[in-house]
């Protein structure tokens, strides 16, 4: 991991300014970097404490909508090959055409003895949180307007360059016919750079600038998934999912903390269509979070199968950026505006389209890419990603 630490103080505030620097300099993390960019304000707005609680709020949502990001994506839904003994035959067979859904569950499961290894690759380039801009340098800090006007005669602003690069390696196991287990182990890269600038009527002012980078283990996935009913390829199953706390929290590459999600799935599939649904809670994670996702398939050859996939979550305790309007404490006729968090829970849906082509034997290439539908979190434009599997017959 790397950190670099750089600040340009203003005239006015060179004391307050070089002590910051000076602090900030002696830490190592990531979760430094953003909170040296975010929580060093230096517009004077005479009410510290309201100061620093804004800036705490500000720097805690977007490093848990960081993780929350890297913990839900990539994440494969495995059961690509699917078997089943057939009685009438003495033989083992596919139990379906389809190779399932991208990130759905399906009621299907891998089949007794049956297992996969697989490795993907996603990349991200954030682009914005909550609906605003991270990139342009117009996100607000802290601002001071006249009142009645809506323009800022000072405004500081923050801008942010976040981008993550994760490799998951993916395996799953049949242990019985109906019951199978998975997990996933991701590696993370994650990279950060910012600047903070002071415009005063018009002039412009660097106030700080900061980057940082940091690798390694994020939160290991171990999954189970037991089969309830089964008729021909549609059936419903149950499951549940346990995220261990392996990534540093420090460097924004876990949650911190284990966390549980029961799931529940259900799926239809007649001749070369499929409607998967699942809907998922989780306990004890960055946030609770309810879970909803649904997906259909149509098998287009008998080596392709295109997929498209709605996936949904109702995030709660993580809360939402917000622009607060307070009158300044000495000076009349002026109001601070400050950058901060609120307490509301908030929905973020995604729209996924992709492919599962069975390039040869056993192998499967998995290829897709996300967008999301609302402004709510960390976003980024497009979020493709890449799998490779092989399952072992």
């Amino acid at each position: 991991m790397t950190v670099r630490f750089s600040c340009k103080p203003a005239p006015l505030a060179i004391a307050d300014v070089l002590l910051t620097a000076a602090r900030a300099e002696a830490q190592q993390s990531m979760s430094d970097v953003l909170s040296f960019l975010v929580t060093n304000r230096s517009i004077a707005t005479d009410d510290f404490v309201r100061d620093e609680q804004a800036a705490i709020a500000t720097r805690d949502t977007i490093s848990k909508l960081l993780v929350l990001e890297l913990s839900w994506l990539p994440s494969s839904s495995g059961g690509g090959f699917t078997y089943r003994l057939e009685p009438a035959l003495g033989t083992v067979i596919r139990s379906s055409d389809s190779f399932g859904p991208l990130f759905t569950q399906r009621a299907l499961v891998s089949g007794q003895g049956r297992a996969s290894f697989g490795v993907s690759y996603s990349t991200t380039t954030f682009e914005n949180i909550d609906g605003r801009s991270l990139r342009d340098g117009t996100l607000v800090s802290t601002a001071s307007v006249f009142r009645g006007e809506t323009v800022p005669f000072d405004i500081e602003t923050v801008s942010l360059r976040i981008r993550s690069d994760t490799m998951t390696l993916n395996g799953t196991v049949g242990i019985t016919d109906r019951f199978d287990v998975s997990a996933g182990i991701p590696f993370v890269r994650v990279t950060l750079q910012g600047e903070r600038i002071d415009t005063y009527r018009g002039r412009q002012l660097v106030q700080a600038t900061g980057s940082g980078s940091a690798s390694g283990l994020g939160d290991v996935i171990l999954r189970g998934r037991y089969n309830v009913l089964l008729v021909g390829a549609s059936g419903f199953a149950v499951g549940g999912e346990v995220r261990l706390p392996t990534g540093r929290e420090e460097d924004l590459l876990g949650a911190g903390r284990a966390s549980f999600t029961p799931r529940f799935v259900g799926s239809y599939e007649h001749d070369r269509v499929g409607v998967h649904g699942e809907v998922g809670y989780t306990f004890r994670g960055v946030s609770d979070a309810l879970s909803y996702a649904g997906a259909v398939t149509a098998v287009a050859a008998p080596r392709l199968t295109l997929v498209g996939e709605l996936l949904g979550r109702r995030l709660n305790g993580v809360g939402q950026l917000e622009e607060t309007t307070l009158a300044h404490p000495r000076l009349a006729g002026v109001d601070t505006i400050r950058l901060t968090s609120s307490g509301d829970a908030a929905d973020r849906l995604v729209a996924v389209a992709g492919f599962k082509w069975n390039v040869a034997s056993t192998w499967l290439l998995t290829a897709n890419v996300l967008r999301p539908l609302t402004d709510v979190g960390l976003n980024a434009e497009w979020v493709p990603s890449v799998t490779f599997d092989y399952w072992f017959r």
